[in-house]
């Protein structure tokens, strides 16, 4: 329970404000908004026009921002976790600095910066109604892992208990330094760069276990194998990696298991409705360690997620001249993506909101679309809605475990966002200004045109489909067809084994239960979910992936817990810490090169 609850002054410096009280949220949104959050934002933009992906600044925001709260004793960490809540909100809307440099590589017409901001603040309030909307069914009732939302959870609570700290420092901090280290290394030492070696992904692994794990191992080798038969089928070229294919594969499994995700939970809310089962602990108030704030205010919420999807549509139509029926459809797409991209974050760390982007823009194309710009203006609703409500997912996984405020969090959310939304079209114009390659357009280069400083990829990806409008592949539309039929029947035939109170039984017999289990999980029947990330990444990803949860799930089950172990929550496993650790590492050394990168060029 919070100072401001039990009466209790935990503070251990005296000019610090009480909590609760305006100077309290005051320093809050001042180191969150302007600091924290304007912080990770550079560096994520820099990492967006330099490389085409960034490094989420919830871990970074939530380390720095427990120091700032570190003199409010274990009650500071609730703070921390608000500060990191909104930092992380500001940084991801910075990062979709590079919808506007795709914008002037494809040649379109200024908007005026007005209309821009308020498309993309609708878009992320209502990225972050639909997140928190999901969030008692992700991270209440299936208790998804989310890896980052874990570590920062374990973070907070060790920086701001010092009996805590003491028990987890040298695992937690142990794993800090090596992925400083071991970041550091990989982008400055060219054999571990040639290995793609990743520690933050090593460390996601070690969170969530073999499980998870060894079906990204399997898909990788899979789609890894398969790429002569793409290049035979003519849906490759030669030399092509085989995630340009495999990707729309993958997102189409996990649309298909969402589909049936989604189904269930209609099917269950109906059935609550007429009476038939009892109201689930979410339902009832929230989650039973969120001891502060109001409960779970369901009609307050989807006002809140009606509102802002009507500025959605609205500001869409009248400023970009978007149909009706295609933001409609867009709509519908976020409802999907941002459950679908959830569970898949959940379970691996991963969202791939680019591939959202565009298979978004082949669906509008099918749809009879054939303007680029209104197709990247429509898909500008699936990329930050999933970003933002993904992110709103991570974060209240954090604020779950730790007990903080539902409320509270989701306000500090969108402050962020307001933030966030004013300063990505600025930062935008600032890059494209000092650094005009990057006005640049890519995707009509040669090989040996294209700037080595400035990659890009992310918007290479986007101009890239939105050029193909005009001339449609079916390649692409029979890929996401093949990903979402294998995500909705092993999905399917997952959810009827694991429901059948028979199985429940056998599982809970004894070792041969626990194993077959495993077995089907891990090789017979995985989740499409996590089967699908191998079909987003490079193969070494995957395999580092892959060898965190092994070697996890092998220390788990061989090693002893130690006594002095007893009485820390029961996330706070060895592996956790050691994971959330590389994850730390991991993002504070790319935030460092990022930075340092960028005042090196300025």
């Amino acid at each position: 329970m919070s100072a401001a609850v039990s009466g209790l002054d935990e503070r251990r410096w005296g000019w610090l404000p009480a909590i609760g009280s305006p100077g309290y949220y005051g320093l809050l949104v001042a180191v969150g908004m302007l600091v924290l959050g304007p912080l990770g934002g550079i560096a994520a933009s820099y990492m967006n026009f330099s490389l085409g992906f960034y490094v989420n600044a919830q871990v970074m925001a939530g380390i720095l921002g427990s120091i700032v709260t570190l003199g409010y004793g274990p009650a500071g960490r609730h703070g921390a976790n608000y500060m990191q809540t909104m930092a992380a909100s500001v940084a991801g809307m910075m990062a979709m600095s590079c919808l506007l440099q795709a914008r002037v590589w494809m040649g379109l017409p200024p908007v005026p910066t007005w209309q821009l901001v308020i498309y993309m603040l609708a878009i992320g309030m209502l990225g972050a109604g639909v997140g928190m909307l999901y969030t008692p069914t992700l991270v209440e009732r299936m208790k998804l892992t989310y890896p980052s939302g874990l570590a920062v959870a374990n973070i907070l609570r060790a920086l701001t208990d010092p009996a805590l700290l003491k028990r987890s420092v040298a695992r937690l901090f142990g794993g800090i330094g090596t992925g400083v280290l071991g970041g550091l290394a990989s982008a400055k030492v060219a054999a571990l760069g040639a290995i793609e070696l990743s520690l933050s992904t090593f460390g996601a692994g070690l969170i969530v276990g073999a499980r998870i794990t060894i079906p990204a191992i399997t898909s990788g080798l899979l789609f890894w194998a398969l790429t002569p038969t793409f290049v035979s089928m003519g849906w490759l070229k030669e030399g092509d990696p085989f995630r340009k294919i495999a990707f729309l594969i993958a997102l189409g499994m996990i649309l298909g298991a969402t589909v049936i995700d989604i189904a269930l939970i209609v099917w269950q809310a109906q059935r609550r409705w007429r009476g038939l089962d009892g109201p689930s602990q979410a339902d009832a108030g929230g989650s039973a360690e969120e001891s502060t704030g109001p409960r779970y205010n369901l009609p307050r919420l989807l006002a809140f997620v009606g509102v802002s999807a009507l500025a959605v549509v609205v500001s869409g139509m009248q400023f970009f001249g978007i149909p009706f029926w295609m933001m409609a459809l867009a709509l519908v797409l976020v409802a999907i993506f941002v459950m679908g991209n959830g569970i898949s974050v959940g379970l691996t760390d991963s969202n791939p909101i680019s591939s959202a982007f565009v298979l978004s823009v082949i669906l509008f194309g099918l749809a009879g679309l054939t303007d680029p710009m209104v197709g990247l203006m429509a898909a500008t609703v699936l990329l930050i809605a999933t970003s933002i409500g993904c992110d709103m997912q991570q974060d209240r996984s954090t604020g779950w475990r730790l007990g903080s405020n539902r409320a509270l969090q989701f306000r500090f959310q969108v402050g962020g966002i307001l933030v966030g939304a004013l300063m990505a079209v600025g930062i935008a114009e600032l890059f494209m200004a000092a650094y005009p390659v990057l006005r640049l357009d890519q995707t009509v280069m040669t090989a040996d045109q294209q700037p080595a400083q400035w990659a890009s990829a992310m918007t290479y990806k986007f101009v890239g489909v939105l050029r193909g409008l005009s001339e449609p592949n079916p390649a692409q539309t029979a890929a996401i067809v093949m990903g979402v039929l294998f995500g909705v029947v092993v999905e399917g035939a997952r959810k009827l084994i694991k429901r059948s109170a028979r199985y429940q039984a056998f599982v809970a017999s004894g070792r041969t239960g626990f194993a077959t289990d495993f077995c089907l999980d891990a090789f017979f029947l995985p989740s499409p979910y996590a089967f699908s990330f191998g079909g987003f990444v490079n193969l070494p990803t995957s395999l580092w992936f892959g060898a965190g949860g092994v070697a996890s799930s092998l220390f788990n089950t061989l090693a002893r817990r130690p006594r002095e172990d007893n009485d820390l929550p029961s996330d706070m496993s060895t592996t956790s810490l050691v994971g959330g650790g590389l994850i730390a590492g991991d993002a504070l050394a790319a935030l460092g090169l990022g930075v340092v990168g960028l005042l090196a060029l300025v």
